[in-house]
């Protein structure tokens, strides 16, 4: 039989979902871990990827938009675990 596949947004959600649950992960183990030590620091380096801002002035009401994310070392880890779990529950 042959596998099902996924769409893109299935795949962007696994992603999506894997950044926002790693970097949660990521966040609270460098809480926990004493500062100074390279570990720390290996979990709590991170990225920003940013989008906009995009301001949008209409006559009646204007609005911005903007989008930023932090990324880290469980970030990836984060990923492959929500797809697994997603592979497993679906």
């Amino acid at each position: 039989m042959a596998p099902r596949r996924r769409s893109l947004a299935v795949v962007a959600l696994i992603i999506f979902l894997g950044i926002i649950v790693g970097t949660v992960i990521g966040e609270l183990i460098g809480i926990l871990l004493p500062e100074g030590k390279t570990i720390r620091d290996v979990f709590v380096n991170s990225t920003n990827l940013h989008v906009g801002p995009l301001h949008l002035d209409l006559v009646v009401f204007s609005f911005t938009l903007g989008f930023s994310l932090k990324v880290n070392l469980m970030s990836a880890i984060g990923i492959f675990v929500v797809a697994l779990m997603l592979r497993w529950y679906w």
